[in-house]
């Protein structure tokens, strides 16, 4: 099976650590993260404008489709397990997901410190290289 890629921005603590505990919930590494840094994001992300390529996170489904900031949760959801209620939920109510996706991107660097992954352009020292790359 080809996997799913979620394309995030590996400069931030807070994109960091959410795609860290994505990455530990899907146990069957359905979903390879990658950072918008590394060059293949730009081939991945080839029909997204490039302007607005770093302004959320990105997946990639195995079918080609590729969706954008709050768009990414219903199917990136269906490749957890058990998730499949929670991408119900976010493919039911999409203006209500864009806007907790918009809310929390706007605030990522309270809601990073919050959770003890600050956000900012350099990381902290052993915050870098926590995802593990999935190839």
């Amino acid at each position: 099976m080809t996997q799913a890629v979620l394309v995030y921005d590996g400069e931030c603590g807070f994109c960091r650590w959410a795609v860290d505990k994505l990455m530990a919930w899907d146990r069957n590494e359905r979903v390879r993260p990658l950072a918008i840094q590394d060059p293949e994001a730009d081939r991945i992300l080839a029909s997204v404008d490039p302007g607005a390529r770093a302004t959320s996170w990105h997946l990639a489904a195995p079918d080609g489709r590729v969706y954008s900031a709050g768009a990414v949760a219903a199917p990136l959801f269906r490749l957890l397990p058990a998730g499949k209620p929670f991408a119900l939920v976010f493919s039911q109510f999409p203006q209500a997901t864009e806007f907790a996706y918009q809310t929390i991107a706007r605030n990522r660097d309270r809601v990073g410190r919050a959770v003890g992954a600050a956000c900012s352009l350099t990381p902290r020292a052993g915050e870098r290289g926590r995802i593990r790359r999935r190839d």
